[in-house]
């Protein structure tokens, strides 16, 4: 792992998968919070929801942009292992969300109940932004190494 972080190729893979990362999580963000404000789903339903939107969008732009020299695999084959990776993540993001989510709720509520956010919205935020730092770890590792194996 440092021989990666080490390696100049490597520092701008992991710079150009945090930026697809960052639209990625614009795209979260959005959709969470209009599905959360404007239908009767829970947080958790439209937590899912919204990682799939951004996942789909993180494969193509991640296969184009930052692992462009793996685009001579299969795209079907990367697109099974990306979403496969993704799954896990998933697993891995929503036991994190929904716990977080009650804990900011409940903090929110005792500490900020003036804020000009409602303390759902401001949990349901901070618990999603933590999920996210943890999954967007696992997500390269495991992308990396394996979907998009052979990035020159």
């Amino acid at each position: 792992m440092t021989t990666m972080i080490n390696n100049r190729s490597e520092q701008k893979r992991i710079l150009k998968f945090a930026a697809v990362g960052g639209i990625g999580t614009v795209i979260d963000f959005g959709i969470f919070n209009l599905l959360t404000q404007l239908t009767p789903l829970t947080a958790v339903a439209a937590s899912v929801i919204s990682f799939s939107c951004a996942v789909v969008n993180n494969f193509f732009l991640n296969r184009s942009w930052t692992f462009k020299g793996s685009i001579v695999r299969p795209l079907h084959v990367q697109m099974a292992q990306f979403a496969l990776v993704s799954v896990i993540g998933l697993i891995i993001r929503t036991p994190i969300f929904a716990t977080l989510e009650k804990v900011f709720t409940n903090l929110a509520e005792k500490f900020l109940p003036g804020f000009f956010l409602s303390p759902v919205v401001l949990a349901h935020n901070l618990a999603l932004a933590c999920a996210i730092v943890v999954v967007l770890i696992w997500n390269f590792i495991a992308n990396r190494f394996w979907t998009f194996k052979d990035p020159n």
